[in-house]
């Protein structure tokens, strides 16, 4: 294995996420295919509707039947019949006749186009006023207008939102091809952790990182597995971590990383079957002893122990490995979803990227990030922050009111 401790940046982390193929993938009900990542392209096979609808409640006609008309000058036109919902139109429509049309139904044959119920008055039975006219193809969507038979419609990677998910139920699959959910293993080390049902003894903690992991893991669309506390101990360590690899994509250890820990945890990568020491030591605050190795395919991340220094390393680093692993075609890596006004100066050593957690204040549509102050130990910093500020390791800080992207957690 490599010598640890050589420290690198977040790009060059992320960048080692293309020595991991995806995972392999499977078949799914459409009802669980939601946040599924797809594992092949989708072409429609068919038209969608399927057939010309009117999107209004009214009366199909011919367009050139209402050219013309207004509220002065309306244009009368014979009412030939009733359609329902469900059924195909038996009869025609003409030039100067019209056919009560409800939304969704199709649209007759000879029809172009709809004219709004709001826009008409009876006169009798078989006759309407009509006092605004359509242009052809108005209020209805044409038989091939949403998607067309054989058109592309997904490519392999896209991630499937609800919307997503409605659209392959238009088209009438019921089974999806995606790839696998990424297993992870979670692994908590250390003497001084103890099972969250125990009541802590001095010097101890009940084990955060085991859940909060696992809850990440699970919003990001993978299956995490929890695997216990390990203590500070090689034998047990190589037991635990042996056996989440059996079971696992990934593998996250957490307590590991810090300086006191980690010639156990190298002692015990080096002695897995296929291993080797990819990332010791990453220019980042916090989180900077972070590992990445690896045991033949499989990933092992070892995470710091304070919690939120866990937090952060999973957001920036670990979850992109993630979603390369599931499949993602394009993978958003930390992705500011807005800029925010920062309330105050934050200073930053030089050489890292610093990760600072605030919160966000919203005053008449516009955001203010407001620094969550705290040591990193703390866990309700990272309650009380909706996101982080990255100060690059080129940059000596920001100064108050200066524009700052925001990344979620």
């Amino acid at each position: 294995m490599k010598n640890f401790f050589n420290v690198m940046t977040i790009e060059q982390v992320l960048d080692l996420a293309d020595r991991f193929a995806p995972v392999g993938e499977e078949i799914v009900d459409l009802n669980e295919a939601r946040q599924r990542v797809l594992a092949q392209d989708i072409a429609s096979t068919e038209n969608i509707p399927g057939f010309s609808r009117s999107i209004v409640d009214g009366f199909a006609v011919t367009a050139n039947s209402t050219f013309g008309a207004s509220e002065q000058n309306p244009v009368y036109l014979e009412v030939v019949g009733a359609l329902t919902m469900g059924t195909a139109p038996t009869q025609k429509v003409s030039s100067g006749q019209a056919m009560h049309i409800p939304t969704g139904a199709m649209l007759p044959k000879g029809a172009d186009s709809a004219v709004m119920v709001e826009y008409t008055e009876n006169l009798d039975e078989q006759t309407i006023e009509v006092y605004r006219s359509v242009a052809p193809g108005q209020n209805v969507i044409q038989a091939d207008e949403d998607i067309q038979a054989g058109q592309p419609v997904f490519t392999q990677g896209t991630r499937l939102r609800p919307q997503e998910v409605g659209l392959l139920a238009a088209m009438g699959m019921n089974r999806v091809p995606v790839h696998r959910q990424p297993t992870v293993g979670i692994i908590s080390t250390g003497d001084e952790i103890i099972d969250l049902t125990r009541t802590p003894q001095p010097g101890q903690v009940r084990d955060v990182n085991s859940h909060t992991l696992a809850a990440f893991v699970a919003a990001d669309g993978c299956r995490p597995v929890y695997h216990g506390i390990a203590d500070d101990n090689i034998e047990t360590l190589q037991t635990v971590c042996q056996k989440a690899l059996s079971t696992s994509d990934v593998v996250i250890l957490s307590g590991g990383a810090s300086v006191g820990m980690r010639d156990l945890t190298v002692e015990v990568l080096a002695s897995l079957q296929d291993s080797e020491l990819m990332v010791h030591g990453v220019s980042i605050s916090p989180g900077k002893p972070t590992i990445l190795a690896r045991s033949g395919n499989r990933v092992i991340w070892g995470l710091p122990g304070h919690v939120t220094s866990a937090m952060v390393v999973y957001a920036i680093m670990v979850r992109p490995f993630l979603a390369h692993l599931s499949g993602l075609k394009e993978v958003m890596v930390n992705t500011p979803t807005l800029t925010a006004t920062l309330s105050r100066n934050l200073p930053s050593a030089h050489g890292r990227v610093d990760y600072i957690r605030v919160r966000l204040v919203e005053e008449n549509g516009h955001w203010t990030a407001e620094p969550v102050l705290g040591k990193s130990g703390l866990i309700r910093t990272m309650v009380e922050a909706d996101g982080l500020v990255a100060i690059d390791k080129d940059t000596e800080g920001f100064f108050e009111g200066d524009p700052v992207p925001v990344i979620p957690v």
